[in-house]
């Protein structure tokens, strides 16, 4: 599946221009990501972002015609920005890289509100998405050798987003992005039936893990990483498919699903779905400067292997998630105002 014209913007220099000096201003007014400031003023700064970019990002949001879209053409300042760093933990707050971080959450600010997870890189709202040395072969963002197989991000998760922002700050090698929507006329109807019902499981993923975060005390961690161990341990069944019967909506992560040994119906369901998005999976290679928006719901994403150099010029990508709801999580964040949930 190659990205069509319909589902990239390619902006003009005039208006990277201002996009760009946009997030530097901004990063001159409030301390971090997590500023709650920011937070609170994001929805209004948004309006001082190009028209044509805000109209896509909606359009984008409220037709459903596609399930990723890109905008590209954004400045990067390599110079400012420095090389690829070896990990995302002990980095300084704000980061050289704030005015990309920034403009990321306005675009999150667009269609939803962005938020993040307590148990994911320590609570950071922006994550940092390049190789890490040992997460080689992990099933993780931060992974290089392996195939990352594709998924619905953070799948397991009732609260987990409604769109996925993904900014290329470097991406020398064209490392791609896979993505797979779902062509439901390649389904049989006796499996349609079955996917719509609560038949499956998903397990977290690792980056929510503890061994994936820094260590604290005891008992904070185990507060932290409470109801994560709960969707570990009392896995209740859900269903692959939702929403219209005509258009559905899908959570998958093969990798970390499982199906009861005395229900072959839902063995074959989940292997026939799983086939037709292999069938479909095509490859966003992001430029240096793309920003890519999935819809959480309608496809999923994945990333190729690569073999990553640990020199400052490996693939670099900023990640944020969004919501359309805020509000349907709350039981899960400490306050009403509160981003993080967990």
């Amino acid at each position: 599946m190659a990205t069509g014209t319909s589902n990239v913007l390619e902006l003009t220099p005039q208006e990277a221009h201002r996009s760009a000096d946009l997030g530097i201003e901004l990063a001159g007014k409030y301390a971090s990501p997590e500023d709650p400031r920011l937070l609170f003023d994001l929805p209004f700064l948004a309006a001082m972002l190009p028209e044509r970019t805000r109209k896509f990002l909606r359009a984008f949001a409220l037709e459903e015609e596609h399930g990723h879209c890109v905008l590209r053409g954004h400045r990067i300042d390599t110079g400012r920005i420095g090389p690829t760093p070896e990990h995302w933990r002990a980095r300084a707050r704000p980061a050289a890289e704030f005015p990309e971080e920034i403009l990321l959450l306005l675009y999150g600010a667009v269609i939803g509100e962005p938020f993040g997870w307590s148990t994911q890189q320590d609570g950071r709202l922006v994550h940092d998405v390049f190789p890490i040395r040992k997460h080689e072969h992990e099933q993780l963002g931060t992974g290089s050798s392996e195939l990352l197989t594709w998924h619905t991000e953070d799948a397991f998760h009732p609260y987990r987003g409604d769109y996925l922002l993904l900014s290329a700050l470097r991406n020398p090698d064209d490392v791609a992005t896979t993505i797979g929507e779902l062509d439901l006329d390649a389904l049989a109807p006796e499996h349609v039936e079955v996917l719509f019902r609560k038949r499956f499981h998903i397990a977290p993923d690792e980056s929510h893990l503890p061994k994936n975060n820094s260590a604290g005390d005891h008992e904070e961690s185990a507060k932290r990483f409470a109801t994560i161990e709960r969707l570990i341990n009392d896995r209740e069944p859900v269903a692959v498919l939702y929403g219209s019967r005509s258009g559905p909506y899908m959570r998958l992560d093969p990798y970390f699903m499982e199906t009861p040994e005395d229900d072959p119906q839902a063995r074959a369901a989940l292997e026939a779905v799983t086939g037709v998005l292999d069938r479909s999976l095509g490859e966003v290679a992001l430029r240096q400067g793309d920003v890519l928006c999935v819809n959480n719901h309608l496809a999923v994403h994945g990333r190729v292997p690569f073999r990553a150099r640990y020199d400052g010029t490996d693939r670099w990508l900023k990640r944020v998630n969004v919501t359309s709801d805020l509000r349907k999580s709350r039981e899960m964040r400490a306050l009403a105002g509160s981003r993080l949930i967990g």
